[in-house]
């Protein structure tokens, strides 16, 4: 009985370290956060940007014109189009490679592999970019800011490019919560930023040294890249000035298999931050250690349920002081949450969209429903143009 109630008594503790993580990182952020070197003078690297797009390509006309448009000279674009009909593609420029792999591959390691070898030249960098993204001009500079300071891996912001449902909203409010605490706030505090699966670049040799011998598959590449960077200690920069506009996710059935996908890796993955802890004191180093803590967190909706299922126990057993506790860490957190909304200009639709967050949730918990198989519920997140705007 004893051990059950130490058991329940740490489990709370955290639960409630989680609500309370983004505000005790804003605090530190606000206090004692490091200033970085002012931007020195980077001559231009080669890069190869890699563009995945897996059986869609209605988009790709237009993520291949914004990279065309970079005030840039020394890229080349790999277009790695896997199970995609390219009949309709025509793309007017040496800049560009289109491939189509003979076999299907189902993955972004191996559609990134498939690009690297075939490389036209030897590239020093490459950066990843989805298919329904769009990048601002100068995002290889804002690149080259970081790699100048001596880092082998940056990550950009990924803005939403559509806030046109509420759902697409409410998505928006996600990331721009993550982009501060996960990217600005942990970086500044001397950790790492969080990879966010697009939008990043890294030196060409560091990601074959990642990859070479991982077989990973299905969704997750971004938390098997950023835990083996970190591991060896490397930190990845955030290069608040490296924008890439992101298609959010405007319905809900393609919500639910996105997230489905998500959480199945948070599972698969989750792992990763008890070893960065160890490592972290073995090594002296802040960066593995607050990067482990970060990583231990799981996805919000599931720490706010079990948050608010501790609040009903105590108060059915009276635990007055642990149920007020409580209160005051969701009080806390949803002022963190909206802290980040405000850094991150967050316009007028995401913020009348707050108060759908209970049906966002509800589709998440549909999601956590098909997590276990959600590698083979879909492969890809298909978005629909033809939304009705709110």
């Amino acid at each position: 009985m004893i051990a059950l109630k130490i058991i329940w008594w740490l489990v709370q503790c955290v639960i409630l370290f989680n609500l309370l993580m983004p505000i005790i990182f804003y605090c530190f952020y606000k206090l004692i956060s490091r200033k970085m070197p002012p931007p020195v003078p980077a001559t231009e690297a080669d890069y190869a940007i890699i563009v995945t797009a897996y059986e869609d390509v209605s988009m790709l006309p237009a993520v291949v014109q914004s990279l065309l448009a970079l005030d840039y000279q020394r890229y080349t674009i790999y277009v790695v189009a896997d199970k995609c009909d390219t009949s309709s593609l025509q793309f007017d420029s040496d800049q560009v490679v289109l491939l189509q792999p003979e076999v299907v591959l189902a993955g972004n390691v191996r559609s990134h592999f498939y690009a690297i070898e075939r490389f036209q030249r030897s590239h020093d960098r490459l950066t990843i970019i989805d298919s329904d993204n769009l990048v601002h001009k100068d995002y290889l500079k804002a690149l080259d800011e970081y790699f100048a300071l001596g880092f082998d891996s940056v990550q950009g912001v990924r803005m939403p490019k559509n806030t046109n449902t509420m759902y697409a909203s409410l998505d928006a409010a996600r990331d721009l919560y993550y982009h501060f605490y996960d990217g600005k706030v942990l970086f500044s505090l001397g950790s790492s930023a969080t990879l966010a699966g697009s939008g990043m670049a890294f030196k060409v040799d560091l990601y074959r040294e990642i990859f070479c011998n991982s077989g990973v598959q299905g969704a997750g590449f971004d938390k098997v890249l950023q835990y083996g960077i970190v591991r060896k200690n490397l930190r990845i920069a955030f290069a608040d000035k490296a924008i890439v506009w992101d298609e959010k996710t405007a319905r809900t059935d393609q919500l639910v298999k996105q997230r489905a996908r998500w959480i199945n890796t948070w599972f698969k993955y989750a792992g990763y931050s008890w070893k960065l802890i160890f490592f972290s004191f073995s090594n002296a180093s802040i960066n593995q250690f607050l990067f482990g803590l970060v990583l231990m967190r799981p996805p919000l909706f599931i720490f706010l349920g079990l948050g608010s299922l501790c609040f009903v126990v105590n108060m059915l057993t009276q635990n007055w002081w642990i149920a007020c506790s409580f209160v005051l860490g969701f009080l806390l957190f949803v002022s963190a949450f909206l802290l980040a909304l405000k850094e991150g200009n967050a316009n007028r639709r995401i913020y009348k969209a707050l108060k759908g967050v209970p049906n966002f949730i509800f589709y998440q918990l549909k999601a956590l429903l098909l997590a276990r198989r959600a590698n083979k519920v879909s492969v890809a997140t298909k978005h629909d143009y033809h939304q009705q705007q709110e």
